[in-house]
């Protein structure tokens, strides 16, 4: 059985569609799509392609199997907002984005599974999903958050913040234990500046050993010594 055939029904599910829907739209038949999600039949590169811009994912997602819970990584996003991390209640985008990879890498390194499920990526400011920038957009566009722009010299800020409207709404997808976690990480950053955060990722064996975009192994922060996590 290949590594994705199980989660496809998960998601599928999640998305209210049928096994009709989804094979209509990468263009096979019913029974083939079925055969696809019962590991009987392997996704074409055309198909896969397909499959994942109709789940909203990345390809490499899907064929690695780790399907990234988005949802759950907005309330990531929502709880961080809601920690009073500054005094105006706005983080840096970039600030925001190392918050949430030091919670999936250090529930990672408790539990050998990340909190999100994402993927993140080496790029030159640090580790990051490809999904990050999708989410605070759909957030965004729901009215959710409020991302302010601010011109600091030659350089351009992007600060996040949660929206008035939105700040009694639930979070029901993390647990008691992964807020904590997430307390924990914003106590130790709160009021240290951007460039202390990112230099800290940058130093840490998941970004410092993989090469420029290449998708950066959970694995490599058991290697850690424990105080290094975040």
């Amino acid at each position: 059985m290949s590594q994705y055939s199980q989660k496809l029904k998960e998601i599928r599910t999640q998305k209210s569609l049928t096994q009709e829907q989804v094979a209509k739209a990468i263009g096979v038949s019913r029974p083939t799509y079925n055969a696809i999600e019962a590991g009987k039949q392997e996704l074409s590169l055309d198909e896969a392609g397909k499959l994942a811009n109709l789940f909203g994912i990345g390809v490499q997602d899907l064929l690695s199997g780790s399907i990234p819970d988005i949802e759950k990584y907005k309330h990531m996003i929502l709880t961080y907002l809601r920690m009073n991390l500054s005094k105006d209640g706005r983080i840096p985008k970039t600030k925001l984005a190392k918050l949430l990879y030091l919670a999936d890498f250090a529930w990672f390194y408790d539990h050998l599974e990340s909190m999100s499920g994402m993927q993140y990526r080496k790029i030159a400011y640090g580790p990051v999903p490809d999904a990050f920038f999708r989410a605070l957009d759909e957030l965004a566009e729901d009215g959710k958050i409020q991302i302010d722009k601010e011109e600091h010299g030659e350089k351009t800020m992007f600060l996040v913040s949660e929206a008035e409207s939105n700040r009694n709404a639930r979070i029901q997808t993390l647990s008691k234990e992964e807020t904590a976690l997430m307390k924990k990480i914003a106590e130790k950053w709160k009021g240290k500046n951007t460039e202390a955060i990112v230099n800290f990722t940058h130093n840490q064996l998941p970004y410092f050993l993989c090469r420029d975009n290449e998708l950066i192994p959970y694995e490599l922060i058991t290697q850690e010594d424990v105080g290094a996590v975040y």
